[in-house]
């Protein structure tokens, strides 16, 4: 698949009633977010199951629905999180062992009839994804072995056309490869969250795709944001209680300053400059990039063309190690 260099992600459209939800969502809006994605370039959208607990791939499968086929873009999604019909608001339970049956759920919300990219949505630990769940919590893990066996089967049989693994790192990456070649690997990494790096570089190198989650980091790099934005933002955003908006938020911010004049430089927008930066990295084929009203997207596409220059990128290194934002290397 030859896919644009900025995927629309479909994260926020799931709406509200969820543990990880962005708010309430208006369906309408979503879709027409969609549409404006897809007339300035994006080709393909990246979901999956967990958001919005279904929700997300069903307001997907209408977008799609209401474009002419010639234009609808490839559809991207995750198995892996399972979650309780009795308590939406419970934490999702990192499981593989259900895998056939996501995948035909998937199938039919999306309503499309082969899945282009499925995915691993994280390592199956058996256990909730709260991450304040303790270690003897622990469930019964699918091993990486039988699932990932699992997807390629999904492949042989043209349930899906590509397999993936999100949230993985190199040494299953490597379990992985030994069983059946993966084909793309969907790690979080943006200027405040560089720690994949190493798995980007083992992409490069096994011929396998790249899709980064978060190079925005859930909007603190659109250059928006404020301690008093974060203040307003609603009680059911998942963003008002974690790190990178409360305790560590003035640090993060302070490194906006530097990609100001960058984007001044070029002509664009912060959020262009931040995920562009991604792409100086090897290995990097794509990056995923959400929105929850047509004109946000106008905020980011600049970043599909925009190149950045070798300095740019040295600048943006220099103001990493100062500020001490994330892990991970500062520069490629």
């Amino acid at each position: 698949m030859s896919i644009s260099r900025v995927g629309f992600g479909a994260w926020a459209i799931g709406g509200a009633g969820w543990r990880y939800a962005w708010g309430a969502q208006d369906d309408a809006d979503s879709i027409a977010t969609i549409h404006r994605a897809v007339e300035a370039g994006v080709n393909w959208i990246d979901t999956a199951a967990v958001y919005g607990l279904g929700h997300s791939e069903e307001v997907v499968a209408k977008a799609l629905a209401t474009l002419p086929e010639a234009d609808r873009p490839y559809v991207f999604t995750k198995a892996g999180l399972v979650w309780d019909e009795n308590d939406r608001l419970a934490a999702p339970v990192r499981t593989m062992a259900q895998v056939r049956r996501e995948v035909e759920d998937s199938l039919r919300r999306l309503n499309v009839e082969r899945i282009d990219l499925y995915q691993v949505h994280y390592p199956d630990t058996g256990r909730s994804l709260d991450w304040a769940a303790k270690d003897d919590d622990q469930g019964v893990a699918t091993p990486l072995e039988e699932y990932w066996q699992t997807m390629a089967d999904l492949r042989a049989e043209g349930k899906v056309r590509a397999i993936g693994l999100s949230n993985h790192g190199l040494a299953q990456l490597e379990a992985a490869e030994a069983i059946a070649h993966v084909d793309a690997i969907q790690p979080q990494f943006s200027a405040l969250k560089r720690a994949a790096a190493d798995d980007l570089a083992w992409a490069a190198a096994h011929g396998t795709g790249a899709i980064v989650y978060q190079p925005l980091h859930s909007g603190l790099l659109t250059g928006a944001f404020s301690r008093e934005r974060v203040a307003a933002l609603p009680d059911d955003d998942w963003r008002k209680t974690f790190p990178e908006f409360t305790t560590d938020l003035d640090r993060n911010l302070a490194l906006l300053e530097v990609l100001r004049p960058i984007a001044e430089a070029h002509g664009t927008t912060v959020a262009a400059v931040a995920i562009a930066w991604t792409y100086a990295w090897p290995g990097v084929s794509g990056a995923i990039v959400g929105a929850r009203r047509p004109e946000q997207v106008a905020g980011w596409i600049d970043a599909a063309t925009l190149e950045l220059t070798g300095e740019d990128v040295a600048a943006i290194g220099r103001a990493i190690l100062q500020t001490g934002v994330g892990e991970g290397p500062a520069r490629p």
